[in-house]
């Protein structure tokens, strides 16, 4: 089996091309073979192919055209034997195929090897990669294959062939090999005529070829072209390659071996990154990561998403949509995020940006500002030469950058405002923020819109495990699954690491896992992965719990003596001997980092697993502490019960 997806989406079986079927069915393996050898969850395939306009009948939709692909791809195969090319699994499918078969990855495997060659000096071997990598291509990436999927991919790979391009460029005219690049630019800069970068590359060829004339006639349709395109002047590194021809340069004949020096010597010396312009092309991003398979619920979260991105138009002055998404851990944020920034991928049609603030990382400190601006700027196209060294100066090249594009910016677990604000741009476009904490700041001074997330309900709870279980396990097992998700507090992190241990286990049944979760003394520790921290609520709760100023963590601690449902001022003030005022106020900095929840009227709560967390965390404070603690509280509730 051999599958094509630079041009036309083909496949070829013993040397005989196979038919795909319609272009959603092309669409749909089209998305196996990104993933390959893994199993691509049907929601995932659903919005890949579809997008936001996803009709009901889509996850029958993926099915059908998964059947229609094994007909043609495992011919002598029946509906319900494993194994094969395409197979099914935990609610997905997978595409079983040497990497090797298959264009891309060939593309970018001899892309790379053509790189490293070059950096080893090595430029005839490196040009055979760069000839092998460019050859395979016949044209647009996934040519006629629908859905936002597709147009992200083509967008990336038709990126990377032409940064291909310019290296192989590069590399022909270090060795000399100039007639033979004319016409491959001349070609490729009628298909991306504002792309500056294969326009200096073509000028300096034509140079070289003695074709003088003509290169100054490409530097003035450059002037034309961007004058009535974006009302702009060409780049400086354009502007220098210019007048060196115009006076004859020397350095333009010379046989250098790395064409990169020569481009550096046509910009201007005596500036800072900040101050030169940025000639190349800024670089369509789709960078968001997969999510889990199996979303479930959310529909008045993704609904409100829906409206409050629909208010970003299309006019540079507006202001960016800004939203935090914020909950306890293992609440889906992330997830959420991730669904929704897909469905809603259409509506910005400049690309897709991911950062991960990596707040809740316990080895090293979150990611800083100034940091997350430098890995946003590089995946924008700006090279590390041309990154200002201070935060002010790399906010406003990613403000100017971002400036009138309509992006989509994903802000995945996110400490405080100071992280987010510098990664906030200026017009049309929309930024999705994920935190454990409420972030007020940002609702009162930037604008923001909060949107906080609580555990599933019971039903939808039921449906994600059956959705990851399978149908066929639940049979008879749906009031002991109920259980189950009741101990899990409902929170989609245990639903899934729950559902993982019953895989694990084929003949164990919803029954026995209730009977193992039962007791809560060990239940945290059932609700892990091992080897796996970011698989893990403790783990997830203990990185809470270390933020926490040293005066609401002692509150916390001893909250984990307390027995009742709902929780007081008065309570907080008991067991740690203060005031019902300053107890108010610790038990609403643990409410903002969703360590408890409100009730409402001053009264808070625990979540189920937090509770059984609370408890573990009291056995830190001295046993001499906790019992006087102890006895301030239960003689304030007999004081308060007496009244």
């Amino acid at each position: 089996m051999r599958l094509e997806l630079l041009g036309s989406v083909r496949a070829w079986c013993d040397g005989t091309e196979v038919l795909l079927g319609p272009p959603k069915q092309r669409a749909v393996i089209g998305v196996l073979v990104s993933r390959i050898n893994e199993i691509v969850g049907v929601e995932e395939i659903v919005d890949a192919v579809w997008g936001s306009a996803v009709p009901q009948t889509a996850a029958n939709g993926v099915h059908t055209y998964v059947a229609g692909l094994r007909r043609v791809l495992d011919p002598g195969r029946g509906r319900r034997e494993s194994g094969g090319v395409l197979v099914s699994s935990g609610g997905g499918y997978a595409l079983c195929l040497d990497p090797g078969h298959v264009d891309t990855a060939l593309f970018e495997r001899h892309h790379a090897q053509a790189r490293r060659l070059h950096g080893q000096g090595r430029l005839p071997e490196a040009l055979r990669e760069f000839d092998t990598a460019l050859g395979l291509w016949r044209g647009d990436a996934y040519a006629n294959v629908p859905g936002p999927f597709a147009e992200m991919e083509r967008t990336r790979l038709g990126e990377l062939r032409m940064t291909a391009v310019e290296e192989w460029a590069a590399d022909m005219l270090a060795v000399g090999r100039h007639a033979e690049v004319v016409p491959v630019l001349s070609n490729l800069v009628a298909k991306e005529p504002l792309r500056e970068r294969l326009r200096w590359f073509l000028m300096l060829t034509l140079y070289r070829c003695g074709r003088r004339a003509h290169a100054l006639g490409v530097y003035r349709e450059t002037r034309r072209l961007l004058s009535e395109e974006l009302g702009l002047e060409p780049g400086i590194e354009l502007q220098t390659l210019h007048s060196h021809i115009l006076e004859g340069h020397p350095d333009l004949l010379g046989r250098v071996t790395d064409v990169a020096a020569l481009r550096e010597s046509c910009r201007p010396h005596g500036r800072t990154p900040a101050q030169q312009p940025l000639t190349e092309s800024l670089v369509r991003p789709a960078q968001l990561p997969y999510s889990a398979r199996g979303f479930v619920g959310r529909s008045t979260e993704l609904a409100e998403l829906d409206l409050l991105t629909a208010q970003s138009g299309g006019r540079p002055e507006m202001r960016p949509t800004l939203v935090v998404l914020e909950g306890a851990p293992g609440v889906g944020k992330s997830t959420l995020a991730l669904h929704a920034a897909r469905r809603l991928a259409g509506r910005f049609p400049d690309g897709q940006l991911y950062v991960d603030l990596e707040g809740s990382a316990r080895r090293h400190r979150a990611l800083s500002g100034l940091d997350a601006l430098a890995q946003v700027l590089r995946s924008l196209g700006v090279p590390n030469s041309r990154l200002p060294d201070d935060l002010a100066g790399r906010t406003a090249l990613y403000r100017s950058l971002m400036h009138g594009k309509r992006m989509l910016v994903v802000l995945d677990d996110a400490v405080n405002a100071e992280q987010v604000r510098p990664l906030v741009p200026s017009g049309p476009s929309c930024v999705l923020v994920t935190s454990r904490r409420a972030q007020r700041g940002l609702v009162v001074r930037d604008g923001a819109y909060r949107i906080g997330l609580k555990p599933l309900d019971l039903g939808e709870s039921v449906r994600l495990l059956t959705y990851l279980i399978g149908e066929g396990r639940m049979e008879g097992q749906r009031e002991a699954a109920a259980r189950l998700a009741e101990m899990c507090g409902r929170l989609p992190l245990a639903l899934r690491i729950a559902a993982e241990g019953l895989a694990d286990h084929p003949r164990l049944s919803f029954a026995d896992m209730v009977q193992q979760h039962a007791a809560e003394e060990g239940r945290l520790d059932r609700l892990a992965v091992e080897d796996d921290v970011a698989a893990s609520l403790r783990a997830a709760y203990d990185v809470v719990y270390d933020a926490l100023p040293a005066d609401a963590a002692r509150l916390f601690r001893l909250l984990g003596l307390h027995q009742g449902e709902l929780i007081t001022a008065a309570a907080g003030a008991a067991l740690t001997e203060t005031d019902p005022s300053t107890a108010a106020q610790l038990l609403q900095v643990l409410a903002d980092h969703h360590m408890i929840e409100e009730a409402g009227g001053g009264v808070f709560r625990f979540h189920t697993l937090l509770r059984i967390y609370a408890a573990e965390c009291a056995e830190r404070e001295p046993s001499r502490h906790r019992t006087v603690a102890l006895a301030r509280l239960l003689a304030e509730e007999e004081f308060a019960s007496a009244i």
